[in-house]
């Protein structure tokens, strides 16, 4: 137990992690440099051997096809800016992120980029940090949350050492990536960008110097320019939304050529390849070609056809699906954008300098596409530590993104991510929820114990007499273990004392949390160690017991709005009268009475399971009191509920069957429902269900939705059928039960009751059927061999069994069509309970089968454990 305590987050393993990514995202980031500007210097080195025209096209389509090969066999998600992949993993949605995804992108990254296409490597070295630090991750066992912030720092770390701007990296995890401010997730950051930025620059350059020294220049600023720099800031804008446009226009169109990821690649290169090979030979090297830029002295002519060429040829790489970023490509855009923006500026203002507005405009462009200002201010800052640029820069770049915002609302990176399918959206979600909650949100307070020093005989009779599978072991109010039934399976062969104590059998130092745990970080350590529930303590004082079922209730009350209900909230329910039986059962099952006309045909139903499984029978009857008033405080009549329960009362004594009784008075009649499945330790609830609701919304109704989603227990829903010689059907004519069957636990659940379920009918007989499609010609049987065994083994089944399998386009069409044809009286379904109240399009199958036929169905949920 130990161990595992030091395997749960700690800030000195989240740092030692930081620091291991920042260095390996700055290798990474090296590495990628130097391969493809080794690479890329082959390139141009070809094109003076063989003629331009022939080997840089010759070049793309080879190192294209090559690349877009590796890419579709090998990691499918490293394919395009890589990006939208880390920000959809951070999202919490499924996106395949390893060390496998990280050296893919990396070695594909380096071919794309040597191949000459117009891409940035930034982006692949944001994933591949992002990547690496997952791979990382896996290694140390730790919760979601630490998880996702070793990969944020990764992806930050992998941005720092691309650009040689930590800071750059930081906040761009914050304000695109994570937007996340919390005191570990900004530390790890902040380490792991530092060392990649620093380490990259040992290992790229070997100075610690802060100032790259691209080039030696001087920016000027005066108040006068300030229209021009507006003038950028709105270019850079308008055309930061099209250059943003025409990517998304690009992949569509990529799309609909229906052709393989290798030959999009390979085509973009070959295009690729002719354009350039046609332009001047400045333009094949691009990293060369910024510096030229911003440092050379172009000609408006020049500059027009550099901006022009670099947009379209990022577009056709871009859609294509390769492997590279689009940080590199906005750069030099907005460094061309603002070299022709100075020179105009130039033409009014003597003192202007097109390097300023060179530098402004990189920042601008950049904003502009990836809507990340405060990052792109930075990030220029960094590169140039120019603090005259600061104003103009600043100018530029919030122009750009309103005015790009205004054209193009939204993310670029969300809207590549829509473009697959994947829609992050800010309402709430589960994992929002996990992460919003704490374990003293929805611990149970009153927790059952057992003392250290209780013997193993009364340990026993604890067990026995409780439907708890553990107990927290304390001494002086404090936790010192946990037991639980396996613990005393385990014993039994020692043969120990009766009188043995039980700090000798309890597993002492047990998993806990405390109250500030989210859920996520709870409901991790639950699936990690296969526990069912954990202690809540503070120190060691222990002051609840957090299960995976008080996990599942608390999702469904946020997503089903509970707390949010506006006016008086209700009140717990308050018991009136009750009545109480020898609890001799194994179990106990709850039967809600409200209708006297239906209340006997559910009691005689419910009496049949608990004989078949030594249950006692608890029933209870709600009476409603408006929530101005105090159901504690409000006087009601219960005479009619009186006479309800006592006509169970000598059902249960016919039955010779433990009955309990109780009439609650409360808000709501699903919330009493719950509490006394809570209170009474219930195992199966058995409700009736008028076969229809009224209710927009809702599936079953108000009460029967919400103990389908809330209820722990076991959960058995009847609609009981209809003729015209009987409203309400008598249990001896269930003689023919139709049980459709699809796999899974809850049908299994289903064909555990019926054994006791069909003892209700004279002369019963099962049908076990599963419903296939047209086109399936030799259905599988397999699902019902396996129910038709279980049925098998049991030797007092008093019916006979067939297989029947039937065609139809959907499970309920077969079904009622089954049940009119041939007469069944009773259909027995099990279903999840995101089947029962799932609403598709095409309906929910429970309830359509119970709306759609006259006979009986039983519905059946399995408890949530």
């Amino acid at each position: 137990m130990d161990f595992r305590r030091w395997l749960q987050p700690r800030k000195g393993l989240a740092i030692a992690e930081a620091c291991i990514i920042g260095v390996v995202a700055a290798f990474s980031a090296v590495i990628l440099k130097v391969g493809s500007g080794s690479l890329g210097a082959l390139r141009v080195q070809s094109s003076h051997i063989l003629p331009a025209w022939v080997a840089l096209p010759l070049v793309g389509v080879s190192f294209g096809f090559l690349a877009g090969w590796l890419v579709e066999r090998l990691a499918p998600q490293a394919a395009g800016s890589g990006i939208p992949q880390v920000k959809a993993t951070l999202a919490n949605v499924p996106t395949k992120l390893s060390w496998r995804v990280a050296l893919i992108k990396l070695f594909t990254a380096i071919i794309v980029l040597g191949s000459g296409m117009t891409l940035g490597r930034q982006g692949p070295t944001v994933q591949v940090g992002a990547g690496l630090a997952a791979g990382m991750s896996h290694l140390v066992p730790t919760s979601p949350d630490h998880r996702r912030q070793m990969i944020a720092a990764g992806a930050g770390a992998g941005l720092a050492a691309a650009f040689n701007a930590p800071i750059a990296g930081v906040l761009f995890i914050i304000e695109e990536l994570l937007q996340d401010l919390s005191g570990l997730t900004l530390g790890t950051a902040i380490i792991a960008a530092f060392i990649g930025g620093v380490m990259s620059r040992l290992l790229g350059g070997g100075s610690l110097d802060l100032s790259i020294e691209l080039m030696h220049y001087s920016s000027r600023f005066y108040f006068t320019e300030i229209p021009f720099f507006l003038l950028l800031g709105v270019l850079a804008g308008i055309l930061g939304a099209l250059f943003n446009q025409g990517l998304i226009l690009s992949i569509k169109l990529y799309r609909r050529l229906h052709i393989s990821l290798p030959l999009r690649m390979a085509l973009a290169g070959l295009i690729s390849g002719i354009i350039v090979s046609l332009l001047p030979a400045s333009f094949r090297d691009n990293t060369g070609l910024r510096e030229y830029i911003i440092t050379g002295e172009l000609q408006p002519t020049i500059a027009a056809i550099a901006f022009i060429s670099q947009f379209i040829l990022t577009l056709i790489a871009f859609g294509s699906g390769a492997p590279g970023g689009l940080f590199a490509p906005s750069l030099i855009l907005g460094s061309v954008l603002g070299h022709m923006v100075g020179v105009l500026s130039f033409q009014f203002v003597d003192q202007a300098s097109p390097i300023t507005y060179a530098l402004a405009g990189m920042g601008g462009f950049f904003s502009a596409v990836s809507k990340v200002p405060i990052t792109a201010i930075v990030i220029v800052f960094e590169m140039t530590t120019d603090f005259n640029l600061v104003l103009p820069l600043m100018i530029v770049v919030v122009t750009a993104y309103l005015v790009a915002d205004k054209v193009f609302p939204g993310s670029l990176y969300e809207k590549l991510l829509q473009l697959n399918g994947i829609t992050l959206t800010k309402k709430v979600s589960v994992e929002g929820i996990l992460n919003q909650l704490t374990a003293k949100d929805v611990m149970q307070q009153r927790v059952e114990t057992l003392d250290a020093d209780m013997t193993l005989e009364e340990v026993t009779q604890a067990f026995s007499t409780s439907h708890h599978r553990g107990f927290p072991v304390v001494e002086n109010s404090k936790l010192v273990g946990i037991v639980t039934q396996s613990d005393l399976t385990k014993i039994q062969h020692r043969h120990l004392q009766k009188d043995t104590a039980l700090r000798e059998i309890m597993t002492a130092n047990p998993m806990t949390v405390t109250p500030v745990h989210s859920l996520s970080n709870v409901l991790y350590l639950l699936d990690r160690y296969q526990l069912s529930r954990l202690p809540v303590v503070e120190g060691k004082k222990l002051i609840g017991i957090i299960t995976r079922a008080d996990i599942i209730r608390a999702e469904a009350d946020q997503l089903n709005g509970k707390n949010a209900i506006p006016g008086p909230q209700p009140e717990p329910s308050y018991v009136v009268y009750q009545t109480r039986s020898p609890s001799v059962g194994r179990g106990r099952l709850l039967v809600p009475v409200a209708n006297p006309e239906t209340a006997e045909t559910l009691l005689e139903m419910a009496a049949a399971i608990a004989r078949d499984r030594h249950y006692e029978i608890e029933c209870v009857q709600v009476i409603l009191v408006s929530r101005h008033s105090s159901p504690a405080e409000t006087p009601v009549r219960t005479t009619k509920s009186r006479r309800l329960l006592r006509q169970a009362e000598v059902l249960a004594k016919k039955w010779h069957i433990p009955l309990h009784t109780q009439i609650r008075v409360a808000h709501d009649t699903a919330q009493a429902i719950l509490e006394t499945i809570n209170e009474s330790h219930i195992d199966i609830i058995l409700m009736g269900w008028k076969g229809n609701t009224s209710t927009p919304g809702r599936i079953f109704g108000n009460v029967v939705d919400t103990i389908i989603r809330q209820a722990t227990c076991d959960v058995v829903l009847v609609k009981l059928g209809t003729s015209p010689q009987s409203p309400v059907p008598s249990p001896q004519s269930f003689n023919r039960w139709l049980v459709p069957m699809a796999g899974g636990p809850n049908a299994r659940l289903a064909i555990k009751l019926l054994p006791a379920l069909v003892t209700l009918g004279d002369h019963p007989q099962i049908c076990l059927t599963r419903v296939f499609k047209p086109l399936e010609f030799q259905p599988d049987m397999t699902v019902i061999e396996q129910a038709l065994r279980q049925l098998m083994r049991r030797r007092q089944l008093a019916s006979t069994v067939i297989a029947t399998p039937v065609q139809a386009n959907s499970v309920a069409e077969g079904v009622i069509e089954l049940v009119e044809n041939q007469g069944f009286d009773v259909v027995v379904l099990g279903a999840s309970r995101e089947g029962l109240l799932q609403q598709a399009i095409q309906g929910n199958i429970p309830e359509a089968i119970a709306s759609g036929v006259d006979s009986t169905v039983i519905l059946v949920r399995g408890a949530m454990t």
